[in-house]
């Protein structure tokens, strides 16, 4: 008994958002079954996507791109506008690159292809859990290809407004650490860290972490 509950308290708790019934429920029984996820929820669409999400306050939210109504970007901009702090995976048979750089500037953790083998969806799932951006492996040269060509929001971001607590958490954020590890790295809780996390992210004119991230490390603002 005490090891059952030992597990539940571990599994990462997932909602999973797709308009196509059976690949809901295939990718919940696969999550379940396969990995250590626990699927508190599931939708459709994006209007029952947010309610559950807002709800349920899962630790990772799997995002299907089209949908009819509000599609993937647009779910993904609500959630975020709304705090929600989850992991959210994009999961869409769509390799186009606008839609890539799109939902990583719309504050996805992560871009994930259908065609790809289960085996390796969970454990890019497990990487994006642990604080990392993940990407098919088809899609890579597309976001290094936009860091080349040099797109940048609205002039280059300047740090000379950060505390000097702020700087220390925007290293973390290019190291790849989640609020969690942040606050146990820095002995801060993790409701102060979100606090820094959203003050820098205003006085850099960024949207997402993601974004950080990537100017942190094009800067050689990482070590």
């Amino acid at each position: 008994m005490q090891v059952n509950d030992m597990k539940n308290e571990t599994k990462t708790t997932t909602v999973v958002i797709d308009d196509h019934p059976m690949m809901r429920q295939g990718v919940s029984r696969l999550l379940e079954l396969k990995g250590n996820f626990k699927v508190v929820g599931e939708a459709g669409n994006g209007t029952d996507a947010l309610k559950v999400v807002l709800e349920e306050c899962p630790d990772l939210v799997l995002l299907d791109l089209n949908m009819e109504g509000l599609n993937g970007i647009q779910t993904l901009e609500l959630l975020r506008e709304n705090d929600v702090e989850s992991t959210i995976v994009v999961f869409t048979v769509s390799d186009d690159n606008d839609d890539v750089l799109n939902a990583l500037k719309s504050g996805a953790d992560g871009y994930l292809l259908k065609d790809m083998e289960p085996e390796d969806l969970l454990a890019r799932l497990n990487a994006a859990i642990n604080g990392q951006v993940v990407l098919s492996d088809k899609l890579t040269h597309i976001l290094a290809t936009a860091l080349c060509q040099g797109n940048k929001p609205s002039r280059e971001p300047d740090i000379n407004n950060l505390t000097k607590r702020e700087k220390e958490i925007l290293k973390q954020i290019a190291n790849g650490q989640t609020n969690k590890h942040i606050a146990r790295q820095l002995d801060i809780t993790e409701g102060t860290v979100k606090v820094h996390v959203k003050h820098l992210l205003k006085k850099m004119k960024l949207r997402t972490r993601v974004e950080a991230a990537v100017w942190a490390v094009k800067n050689d603002f990482v070590h």
